[in-house]
Parts: structure tokens; sequence; C-alpha cells
């Protein structure tokens, strides 16, 4: 009985985390859409304006780039919750090594290219 307490919670705990994987998922390409709808509104509004609208440029790029690392984080997370399960299953499970390193530092350089273009941006208007 304590065996299979034991192991339905580690199963909940599984499920949580790929929970949260989803969610940071779902968040980075909600922030990607953002950056990029932003990029776009913002050239069409200084078209309105009858100023020179600059492409959207970087900042769509960055936005895209968002999009796709949310839909990695995704499928890194099913990746790993369907490799916890059958670790659990098979009573050899093993803490996650590569992928959370990976995810760690790309996420990391994300976020220095994005102060980096913040930075360039303030830099350019003065």
């Amino acid at each position: 009985m304590l065996d299979t307490n034991n192991r339905a919670r580690d199963h909940l705990a599984n499920e949580r985390t790929f929970l949260a994987w989803i969610r940071t998922g779902v968040a980075t390409i909600v922030f990607g859409f953002a950056v990029g709808r932003f990029s776009i509104a913002l050239q069409e509004f200084l078209q309105f304006e009858g100023k020179p609208a600059p492409t959207p440029g970087l900042t769509a790029w960055l936005g895209m780039i968002s999009i796709i690392a949310g839909v990695l984080l995704i499928i890194a997370g099913l990746y790993r919750y369907r490799q916890t399960r059958v670790q659990i299953d098979t009573d050899s499970f093993k803490p996650a090594g590569t992928i959370i390193d990976l995810v760690a530092v790309l996420m990391a350089l994300f976020g220095i290219v994005l102060a980096g273009y913040l930075a360039w941006i303030k830099l350019a208007q003065g």
C-alpha cells in the first residue's frame, strides 16, 4: 500500500512539473507574440501619423524567436515528463541533467540579447 501511494505521489509530482513547463512555454509564446505585435502596431501608428516607419526588423525577429522558444519548452517538458514517467514505473529515476542545463543557458542568452537590444535602442534614441 505504501509503495502504491508513493508511486502515485511521484506521478502527480511529475504531472505538476510538466504543467510548470507548459505554463512557462505558454508565457514565453505570449511574450513573443506581444513583442512582435507591438513592433507591427508601432509601425502602423507611425504610418498613420505620416512619419517614416522603420521596418519591424529585430523586434519582430525577437518575437518569433520567443514564440519558437516557447514551443520548444513545451516539447522539452513533454519529453521530460514521458521520460520521468517511465523511470518512475521502472524504479530507475535519474534527475534531469543536460536538458535543464540547455534550457537555463538558452533562456539566459535570450535575456542577455533582449537586454542588449533595449540598451541599443536607448543609445540610438540619444
